[in-house]
């Protein structure tokens, strides 16, 4: 079977990914797939900034709102429906363009998935009952005794995989990092071309702080008490995420708005250095910057123009798409 072509375009929160990828899907006849363990979420959608009905309606996009936010998604039931969203784009002519921050779906769609050892339920159970005594943070810093490596990846609030991470660990004797550096494949399932946006230090956290504050003002909280009133809990996965997790605090009394909004910020540029630092080790990455608007005007310049020039060079056969000084760039 014929490899299918695949645009991946990645960056850290709030780096102005869904604008550019919707200007280079336009220029392409292509169609977004997002890659963002939260906007696959319903009713969830200021605090996931979620492409508006408005971008929705100049791109087709696939894996949004394909949840409720009581309902398990595990990475491998993403890799399957975004398989299939990716091979039908293909099917019907148009190109496929991958859109998203969360750096272990990509991986693992790309390279596939490590199965490892089965489940033990009663290691499961022990761990949760932990979690429901201490805190998640009790069980992150399991994992980061037995496994730093993982650690650094695994957000501290996400049992689910922490508690898989220690599972592996618990059952084999060796950390799931190990296990999956020796599984995966080296060699795409795809013909990819894997673009992160950055920005410097600054500029990213700036944009943080203005996303935040304008989240805030677009409903923000309004949201978060909308999803409670129909039922979803407060200790839902979904529900502990960035944002989320922090108006929460607010509506239960446990801080003022400023509080939970200056809360909001530090976790979210935390977030992004961890986004970073995940999307760093793809040594072919092309690093393209976002740079102020008053500099794109100057030179007329512009991340999109810089990815579809790149595309264009990678679809002739040019190796132009690998930008090797650029690759592993900080913000």
């Amino acid at each position: 079977m014929r490899t299918i072509p695949l645009l991946i375009i990645a960056g850290p929160t709030a780096i102005g990914k869904t604008r550019v990828a919707i200007e280079v899907a336009e220029s392409l006849n292509g169609e977004i797939v997002g890659a963002d363990s939260m906007q696959i979420y319903r009713y969830m959608d200021i605090g996931t900034a979620k492409p508006s009905p408005a971008e929705r309606s100049r791109i087709p996009h696939h894996l949004l709102d394909v949840r409720d936010p009581d309902q398990e998604f595990s990475v491998a039931e993403y890799v399957t429906e975004a398989t299939a969203a990716i091979r039908s784009i293909y099917a019907r002519g148009r190109l496929p363009v991958l859109v998203g921050g969360s750096g272990l779906y990509i991986e693992k769609l790309l390279y596939g998935i490590f199965k490892g050892p089965g489940r033990d339920e009663n290691f499961r159970q022990e761990m949760q009952a932990l979690a429901a005594r201490s805190g998640p943070q009790a069980i992150y810093e399991r994992l980061q005794h037995c496994d730093p490596d993982t650690a650094k990846r695994v957000h501290p609030n996400d049992l689910v995989r922490t508690i898989r991470a220690l599972e592996v660990f618990q059952l084999s004797g060796l950390p799931i990092s190990v296990h999956q550096r020796e599984a995966t494949t080296p060699i795409s399932r795809y013909e990819a071309m894997f673009c992160v946006l950055y920005a410097e230090r600054e500029a990213v956290y700036h944009r943080i702080n203005t996303r935040v504050e304008l989240m805030a003002a677009g409903g923000l909280v309004d949201e978060v008490r909308s999803l409670y009133a129909r039922g979803y809990d407060r200790k839902l996965r979904s529900m502990q995420s960035l944002g989320y997790k922090e108006i929460g605090n607010f509506l239960a009394g446990e801080c003022d708005l400023p509080s939970a909004l200056e809360l909001m910020k530090r976790n979210t540029r935390r977030y992004a250095k961890r986004q970073l630092l995940w999307f760093r080790k793809y040594e072919h990455a092309r690093w393209i910057e976002r740079r102020p608007v008053e500099d794109v005007e100057k030179d007329r310049s512009s991340p999109s123009r810089s990815i579809l020039t790149a595309w264009a060079s990678y679809t002739s056969g040019s190796s132009a798409c690998v930008d090797s000084e650029s690759s592993g760039r900080s913000s």
